[in-house]
């Protein structure tokens, strides 16, 4: 007989694998068991079409009665585009619902447990708590501290350069870590690069892995719109690209230029990190994966807005003081300026490492 974390490790499983296809809704998973033996399986594919807990449902049938039923997030509680969950499961007669974690989301917030108890439905919560927030970190994150998830991205040699002082970059990692971060790509709601990424290395900022995947929107930050005269990738309709710009810049004739891009103006003469993630908290963006250059690291740094760091290590040495470095700016004089860091995760990906660091947490 399985033990109910396996069951749960198995809706969790299902949930990982639309990791990036949801949003903005999270992904979920959902199990149903009757009598030990597997009658339903059911994932979030797609926002706007049917939940998880419907899938699993629907494939238990009639064995849903009196069965229990795994689910990685608390099931929904209200109207959306789609019905409750939480009414659903009353309605299929299910005896137990274990639930990975509660949802953040105002709308649900411990309203779908309150739903299932009411009905005399024994509920178990935080089974598999910490895999649960995992998968579903970049919506937790949105729904509670009221901005999008920001990953910093960089890929180095180990001796912490991105380019060499012609600004020669390709290729530092392997073929290995650039699909890796083709997958960061497909799971994060937009990319964000500066103008002189653009400028110098022309990106296509687009995901291409062998089995597909979503494209992310690519969010550029041109304070005077300079790219305006440019021949680059980012303005072919691949993928949605915004530009945001401060308020003295000639929309107008961008926009005449360009009528597919979104060009989003910020009433200031130059550009706010605080300001443009507000924005994008507004336009329903959960997550941010930066891709560069240093001083966009540094600014995102600077406003102690990050919250995770994704770095590659290629096994490379370039040397020299003037070759380009992952963070820019002014070097603080003082050590206990530095900002901590907890790794998270090590990871070899072909030749090369993935380390994941997240902010220290202050005492």
């Amino acid at each position: 007989m399985k033990s109910s974390e396996e069951w749960m490790e198995l809706a969790l499983h299902l949930a990982e694998s639309t990791i990036g296809q949801t949003s903005p809704n999270p992904s979920v998973g959902a199990v149903v068991v009757k009598d030990g033996e597997l009658v339903g399986v059911g994932t979030h594919l797609k926002a706007g079409e049917a939940h998880a807990e419907v899938h699993a449902i629907a494939q238990a049938g009639e064995k849903a009665e009196g069965a229990d039923v795994y689910v990685t997030l608390e099931p929904c509680a209200h109207y959306g585009k789609t019905p409750p969950c939480a009414e659903l499961l009353v309605q299929s007669k299910v005896k137990k619902v274990f639930i990975g974690c509660l949802d953040p989301n105002p709308k649900v917030a411990g309203k779908g447990v309150a739903i299932l108890e009411e009905a005399d439905i024994e509920v178990e919560t935080g089974v598999c708590e910490q895999q649960a927030l995992r998968i579903n970190q970049h919506f937790f994150h949105f729904h509670q501290k009221k901005r999008p998830f920001v990953t910093l991205k960089a890929a180095m040699t180990l001796d912490g350069k991105t380019a060499t002082v012609t600004g020669d970059s390709k290729w530092i990692t392997s073929e290995q870590a650039r699909e890796d971060v083709h997958k960061q790509r497909h799971q994060h709601d937009a990319i964000l690069v500066g103008k002189n990424t653009v400028k110098h290395d022309n990106p296509k900022l687009t995901t291409r892995l062998p089995e597909g995947g979503k494209n992310p929107i690519r969010i550029i930050l041109d304070t005077h719109l300079s790219l305006a005269d440019g021949d680059y990738h980012i303005f072919n309709q691949d993928a949605s690209t915004w530009i945001v710009c401060a308020e003295h810049a000639d929309r107008a004739a961008f926009q005449k230029q360009y009528p597919h891009v979104r060009v989003l103006s910020l009433p200031l003469e130059s550009i706010d990190i605080a300001e443009v993630l507000f924005m994008l908290n507004e336009e329903k963006i959960q997550s941010i994966y930066v891709e560069g250059g240093a001083s966009i690291h540094q600014s995102f740094l600077q406003k102690k807005l990050v919250d995770a760091c994704h770095w590659y290590i290629a096994p490379k040495l370039i040397g020299g003081q003037n070759a380009q470095s992952v963070i820019g700016g002014q070097s603080p004089e003082w050590m206990s300026e530095a900002h901590d860091l907890t790794f998270v995760s090590v990871e070899q990906l072909g030749p090369d490492i993935k380390l994941i660091a997240i902010p220290k947490e202050e005492a």
